[in-house]
């Protein structure tokens, strides 16, 4: 953990230059005009349905208004997620190779380039695992909905598992060469990544930091300082 909370350290400080604040302002508008598309069609998708399936008749549409939307806050997080990662995925080369540039040139100058289909089937991977990864998890979600608390700290640990095996893709796309990071190193990546999402305004950062973090941990290892 003592590694990934450094590399996070390094990450931050990687946010004010010019470059990596592009990427992040250009991801940001993308990220959140899909967000918010995808959200308007499923609360206008799910009226649609409470107003038209005969099963539903009956129910009031303005109850049925407020419970659709805490549905939709409550998956807020995990669909702004997955909206972000995929996002981010597809810049992930650029994001990656500025980080790279700066602290590790010589690591650089070895890397492959990573084109945009690549990027695209590494987004459409990391979409992959958290439909996946979260529907097998749906059980016990609902199971500790019960706790209270349970429910989100499962959802966490689920998602840290998905962050950090997503992250750890985008950086050894570039070096293929080099082997998987080691379980611990995988799961603080993704725990610090997937916490970071939580918390508001931050969580805008997060897919840019995470990526940043995977770069320092990957050269990190192999004794580079920064």
């Amino acid at each position: 953990m003592a590694h990934a909370v450094h590399a996070l350290l390094l990450a931050l400080r990687d946010l004010p230059h010019p470059r990596v604040l592009r990427i992040l302002v250009q991801s940001l508008i993308l990220t959140l005009l899909i967000f918010t598309a995808t959200g308007a069609a499923v609360v206008y998708g799910a009226r649609w349905a409470l107003g038209h399936w005969r099963w539903l008749d009956g129910v009031e549409l303005d109850m049925a208004g407020v419970l659709i939307l805490l549905v939709v806050i409550a998956g807020s997080w995990l669909l702004f997620r997955a909206v972000a990662i995929v996002v981010v995925g597809l810049f992930a080369d650029s994001i990656v190779a500025d980080v790279e540039g700066r602290h590790y040139p010589a690591a650089a100058a070895r890397a492959i380039d990573v084109g945009w289909r690549q990027n695209l089937g590494l987004a459409l991977a990391s979409l992959s695992r958290l439909i996946a990864g979260n529907v097998v998890a749906l059980p016990v979600y609902l199971v500790l909905l019960v706790t209270g608390i349970g429910t989100p700290l499962f959802a966490l640990f689920v998602n840290a598992l998905l962050l950090g095996r997503d992250l750890e893709a985008m950086v050894l796309a570039r070096h293929p060469d080099q082997p998987r990071f080691a379980r611990p190193v995988r799961w603080s990546l993704g725990l610090l990544s997937a916490a970071s999402f939580v918390v508001p305004v931050a969580n805008l950062l997060a897919p840019i930091i995470g990526a940043a973090m995977a770069v320092h941990l990957l050269h990190l290892r192999d004794g580079n300082r920064t």
